[in-house]
């Protein structure tokens, strides 16, 4: 067992207890206690605090009564994040991204998406599979080049997986005829 800030305690003891202080009788609100559980949180999650000295602080906060008794248990630990030393690097992973820049015009697949998705209408949905595989790759790439043209892209598929259901639909429908039209 260990007591305040991870100093053995006598045998028989509790292991850690807040140690009052005068330099704050002032009542504590929940809100108080609250922000004293955050910095033990924090404190927990970078490896500051062991489990069971964790454990014992925040209960001692949750029946804190004063500043004082607050400020106990968080005052070997550092009350927000540490800020890094002048200078010091920061990491890629950090910086800020520039912007990718915005292309002008629409993406040519998918205007052909829009196009074959449209003419579908009038072809009986033969180009319905040519404006979604049109239409998919559209799509990628306009995500990765940030050009126009993502509703087209989305008006070829639409008009592309309707058509194709339509197919998929007119098939079944063939193969149930003609397995009940049989003669037994």
């Amino acid at each position: 067992m260990t007591g305040q800030w991870g100093t053995p305690a006598p045998y028989g003891q509790q292991p850690w207890q807040p140690v009052p202080t005068s330099q704050s009788v002032m009542r504590a609100a929940h809100a108080d206690r609250e922000r004293t559980v955050d910095v033990l949180k924090a404190a927990y999650a970078e490896g500051r605090l062991s489990a069971a000295e964790y454990e014992q602080r925040m209960a001692s906060a949750h029946q804190a009564a004063t500043y004082g008794e607050l400020s106990t248990l968080v005052a070997d630990l550092p009350s927000g994040p540490m800020a890094a030393p002048f200078g010091a690097p920061v990491p890629a992973t950090f910086l800020q991204q520039p912007p990718l820049p915005v292309a002008q015009g629409h993406n040519g697949l998918a205007v052909a998406s829009a196009i074959l998705g449209g003419l579908c209408v009038f072809t009986g949905g033969l180009t319905g599979l040519p404006a979604v595989i049109t239409g998919h790759m559209a799509r990628s790439q306009i995500r990765r080049t940030r050009e126009n043209g993502d509703g087209l892209a989305i008006l070829g598929l639409v008009f592309g997986w309707l058509s194709l259901a339509g197919w998929v639909a007119f098939v079944l429908l063939v193969v149930a005829v003609a397995g009940s039209g049989s003669p037994q």
